[in-house]
């Protein structure tokens, strides 16, 4: 674990990325070209017609970005002679057996070539199309572990999930895997492969009678979160990430197996700099609507943790990860949150947005302020006549208020349907009363502290974090700037 020896293990090694447009794989592509400048190839694995294609795309949406400014910086007008001799991306599919890599001589180079292979690929839409979600979260996972084994020199294989795969659990949630068959609720077993067949079924249906893509689309979000909520999950998103994890686990046959769990991943925290976010994440679509005035008021429980942990932290659990799982056959949890070490509650987390917004209001199109304070105060004294119910500012502080509340809104503003549709996704967040176990993670930390290895390169521990300092200073400013449109 000596800091020679962590980037002496991406010294001359092949790296294949899936998922390699998303932003967990940005921020660990940048961190790698940026501290190990003698890593052999970084393969991306992109959606693309062909190879030529899936170039210009890296250009555009990796490398293109701000995330990148710091080795802009540092290297001038040899920043793409310097990426591309160590970067290649390749069209691919994870959906597709061999990750849709047609071209043969590839594959064969690739199999042999390749040590770490790390799949953040997946689409975390909470009600995507259930058809989408099987064959990206689920079937992905296992196209990824198929490919993987053919790859004669690997070391370990990185696999991108969620700590929320648990759905709604309280109390201590482990580090612990899922099994084939497994469900949340004790109902009936679950058989991957008939949801597959059962998605393929409705589809067939829907096309014999001549369904519209708006119409297909409709009956597969609504058929994914059923589906979901029979087995004891809230969301399509989840639970097929976890579908996903049980065909890694059963399937596995002893590679080295390492599954990150992050929790809700933010804004960089340090590096490459501060506050680099990229689109609207979890609680920022939140943000960005009340800082925007479209959100007076949101559903959730004040003393509900709130789980937030920056990305590059994540993405530093993972290089310590693969470092210190190379090469042992076996699978490990990692859950990447911030409840045990350093939990911030939700009521904490809204007086931060109520305040940074009070003190730095949102200019509209007119040019002119948005008072977000006032439009708070009006619902909230409100309900302090109705209901004699102090509430915090932003939030409401039970479930059993929901009826009275979406009464009151309709009164107070009739543009409810985003609002409601906000509401019966997140629930599950921010209502959450569980706490994840990082003992696994914790492990790391503790090796790296006595190993002596410079903590500021390689730190994912949230105990260093002032809440009130990243939210109202690093993350706010950073969605503003890279995320919020004007």
């Amino acid at each position: 674990m000596e800091l020679e020896g962590i980037l002496r293990f991406f010294e001359n090694k092949t790296i294949l990325i899936i998922g390699a447009t998303g932003f967990l794989a940005k921020v660990f592509v940048e961190k790698i070209l940026r501290v190990q400048p003698n890593v052999k190839r970084i393969y991306l694995l992109l959606r693309a017609s062909d190879n030529e294609s899936a170039t210009q795309r890296f250009c555009h949406e990796v490398i293109g970005q701000d995330l990148f400014n710091v080795l802009r910086k540092s290297l001038g007008a040899n920043l793409e002679s310097y990426v591309f001799e160590r970067v290649t991306p390749i069209s691919g599919d994870i959906c597709d057996v061999n990750l849709g890599i047609k071209d043969d001589i590839l594959r064969e180079e690739m199999w042999n070539e390749i040590d770490i292979v790390l799949n953040s690929a997946a689409t975390t839409n909470f009600d995507e199309r259930y058809d989408i979600a099987l064959g990206i979260n689920t079937y992905g996972a296992l196209h990824v572990l198929n490919f993987a084994k053919k790859c004669i020199k690997l070391k370990v294989l990185v696999h991108v999930s969620t700590a929320y795969v648990c759905g709604e659990k309280v109390g201590h949630i482990l580090e612990s895997p899922f099994y084939m068959e497994e469900t949340l609720n004790g109902t009936s077993r679950l058989d991957i492969n008939a949801e597959k067949e059962l998605v393929e079924d409705y589809l067939d249906k829907l096309r014999v009678h001549g369904a519209t893509k708006e119409e297909i689309t409709s009956t597969m979000k609504d058929l994914g979160i059923k589906r979901a909520k029979l087995y004891g999950w809230p969301n399509t998103y989840v639970y097929t990430k976890a579908l996903g994890e049980m065909l890694l686990g059963h399937f596995n046959q002893n590679l080295p197996l390492v599954i990150i769990r992050p929790t809700i991943v933010t804004s960089t925290y340090k590096e490459p700099f501060s506050g680099w976010i990229e689109g609207v994440r979890t609680i920022d679509g939140v943000i960005a609507a009340y800082g925007k005035g479209k959100l007076k008021c949101f559903l959730g429980h004040p003393n509900t943790i709130m789980n937030v942990i920056p990305a590059d932290m994540v993405v530093n659990s993972m290089i310590m990860a693969m470092v210190a799982h190379a090469n042992k056959s076996s699978q490990i949890i990692f859950h990447v949150c911030s409840s045990m070490r350093n939990p911030m509650k939700l009521s904490s987390l809204s007086d931060f947005i109520s305040l940074y917004f009070t003190q730095n209001p949102w200019i509209d199109r007119n040019g002119e302020s948005i008072n977000v304070f006032s439009n708070i105060a009006r619902f909230q004294a409100y309900m302090a006549v109705r209901y004699k119910l102090p509430l915090k500012v932003l939030w409401l502080a039970n479930l059993v208020l929901f009826q009275y509340y979406r009464e009151i809104y309709i009164t107070l503003n009739r543009k409810v349907e985003v609002l409601m549709r906000m509401v019966d996704l997140y629930k599950p967040y921010v209502f959450f009363a569980g706490c994840f176990d990082d003992s696994n993670t914790e492990k790391l930390r503790v090796a790296i502290r006595e190993s002596g290895v410079n903590v500021h390169l390689f730190d994912f521990d949230p105990k260093c974090i002032d809440w009130k300092d990243y939210i109202m200073n690093t993350h706010i400013p950073g969605l503003i700037q890279y995320s919020m449109k004007r």
